[in-house]
């Protein structure tokens, strides 16, 4: 019986986790769907509030992500790899392949709010080296 309790509640914290896990990768997927509609008032949402105080309006957010992240702007693909907690947030690592095939290692890192996840900052990562 101690066993099944057990499992029971280790399959409820894996599927907590994966719920967790769709809602980040979700913020994250629609914050791109806005940028590729060049949609900066929506993406502007999936900002953090210190985020959105920083920028101030969406046209400034666009323009710092238009021109320092093109690839986010304009991703050929997106694959989520790693995600992990520290310090009171998540972090998302993305692979975003851009139009001429490079691939571009980005840490998201996202706070949950009372409206949702938001995305409270990203930063570029060294791509990964191939193992010998």
């Amino acid at each position: 019986m101690r066993q099944m309790i057990w499992a029971m509640a280790v399959v409820a914290m894996a599927t907590g986790a994966q719920a967790q896990d769709a809602e980040i990768q979700g913020t994250i997927d629609r914050q791109f769907e806005a940028f590729k509609l060049d949609d900066f008032g929506t993406a502007f949402t999936f900002a953090s509030p210190d985020l959105q105080r920083m920028f101030q309006t969406p046209e400034n957010f666009g323009r710092m992500v238009t021109q320092g992240y093109p690839m986010v702007w304009r991703p050929a693909a997106v694959d989520y790899l790693e995600l992990s907690a520290r310090e009171g947030s998540f972090f998302q690592i993305v692979q975003i392949t851009d139009d001429a095939g490079t691939f571009h290692y980005l840490e998201y890192s996202l706070i949950e709010t009372p409206a949702g996840w938001r995305i409270s900052g990203v930063r570029f990562l060294e791509a990964p080296r191939p193992s010998v």
